[in-house]
């Protein structure tokens, strides 16, 4: 593929993304009542690179040192981040959840110029900043309290912040599919033994629940993430990170279209600021300035 079909696709395949992870909050509050985390997980992951795996085996032979490498940092980062995650929903509400999460968004510009030396421009920083400003009006709609499953989810932002970041940076020089294929690879076998050391298997698993961890598995795991790396790959992180924070509004949306939940004026106005933060990410407001920007 061409790089600038390639570029085109990018911010297409971003979206896509956060929409299957939008769907995915309910689902997942729903399965890890049912199933241990680190199993889940495991399975989740496991289940993944296989398939990407087997989709792409004639790409196998691209597979080098630095290939492994990348997907085992890419991994690592994000076995950790959805350790927090999910430990974290356990405690706290799926809303305040994905707002916490997303903080990823404000972060990766900021990582980005630490690791990496990028300086964020202005444009940048307000986009972040709206971002989470309107994630926040969209998925805590007036409960701004804090406990323990709330600072996991916090924390697990850090390290969402970084996966994206590694992927980035790993992704431009080495074949994505076999990259996420070794990231889904290595942190399931993290979180397999994790699991073999502090959980048991459930005697028994209800067939929703096999439903909900297939479902996770293939579209959230699987397809999501391959449309995120490849995105990544082709668009810059900052804007990529205000992009996939959006799965909090469309976890919001799915819950008001498929389970009644009512949109208030506070969610209405987080949709807006969270828009805006969007465009001004891709263009730099750069219509109100008659095609110019300025850093």
């Amino acid at each position: 593929m061409k790089d600038t079909t390639a570029k085109k696709l990018a911010l297409p395949a971003l979206f896509a993304a956060a929409i299957i992870w939008g769907s995915s909050f309910f689902i997942m509050k729903d399965t890890v009542d049912n199933f241990p985390v680190f199993y889940l997980l495991a399975v989740r992951f496991l289940a993944a690179s296989f398939l990407i795996g087997t989709f792409g085996y004639k790409r196998l032979k691209t597979i080098d040192k630095g290939t492994v490498f990348g997907g085992f940092v890419m991994g690592l980062t994000l076995f950790i981040a959805y350790i927090f995650q999910t430990f974290g929903l356990v405690g706290t509400t799926p809303g305040k959840n994905a707002f916490l999460t997303a903080a990823y968004c404000v972060m990766v510009p900021f990582f980005e110029w630490l690791i990496f030396k990028n300086r964020p421009d202005r444009y940048n920083i307000i986009a972040a900043v709206s971002c989470l400003i309107g994630i926040g009006l969209v998925s805590l709609d007036g409960d701004l309290s804090l406990d323990l499953g709330d600072g996991l989810s916090l924390i697990c932002g850090v390290f969402f912040a970084l996966n994206i970041i590694s992927i980035a940076h790993f992704t431009q020089k080495h074949d994505i599919l076999m990259l996420t294929a070794l990231q889904f690879g290595f942190a399931g076998l993290m979180s397999l033994v994790s699991a073999l050391f502090f959980e048991t298997w459930p005697a028994s698993v209800p067939p929703r629940t096999w439903a909900a961890i297939a479902y996770l598995a293939v579209m959230v795991t699987a397809v999501a993430f391959s449309l995120q790396n490849f995105g990544i790959k082709y668009e810059d992180a900052s804007r990529a990170s205000i992009v996939l924070a959006l799965e909090s509004v469309f976890g919001v949306l799915f819950s008001a279209l498929f389970y009644g939940e009512t949109l208030s004026p506070g969610v209405l106005l987080g949709f807006v600021i969270i828009f805006f933060s969007v465009i001004t990410s891709e263009t730099k407001l750069s219509f109100l300035t008659g095609g110019r920007s300025s850093p």
